[in-house]
């Protein structure tokens, strides 16, 4: 398997699998806006990509945004978005990403990488839990809608 940062040219593969992730959390598909979408965040250096392909499919991503704490002064990362192809599961992938995710997070001098999941995804969260993720317990997470 070949894991790498995306570029531009990784658009194609990464699209299908961000719609299939958009998908999973019972949004409706839409390919295009997809496409534009992480067009934009790797234009605009807005995010960071990290891909899996197997024999020149993508099987897997993982995208990071940056942060800031205040507190620490320093940069984090928000592991905000993170699939594996459906067929390609328990093959190791997830592992893969958040090992490359990491390896970034050490690489750009950051204090830590946050993420979230859904109180119901047991396999992510065990995955999680054994690399070192540790549950929140000390703050409550608020959000306002505004759409």
């Amino acid at each position: 398997m070949e894991t790498y940062q995306a570029t531009i040219e990784d658009l194609d593969g990464i699209s299908n699998l961000f719609n299939s992730y958009r998908m999973f959390y019972e949004k409706p598909s839409d390919l295009e806006g997809a496409k534009k979408y992480i067009k934009e965040r790797l234009e605009n250096e807005e995010s960071v990509i990290f891909v899996v392909k197997n024999d020149q499919k993508y099987v897997g991503f993982a995208q990071l945004y940056p942060i800031f704490s205040s507190i620490s002064m320093k940069k984090s990362w928000i592991l905000n978005d993170m699939f594996v192809d459906q067929e390609a599961r328990k093959l190791g992938i997830g592992q893969m990403l958040l090992q490359m995710a990491k390896d970034y997070a050490v690489s750009t001098g950051a204090k830590s990488i946050v993420l979230e999941t859904a109180p119901d995804n047991y396999a992510a969260q065990k995955l999680y839990e054994k690399n070192g993720y540790e549950r929140d317990t000390q703050f409550f997470h608020y959000e306002l809608g505004l759409v």
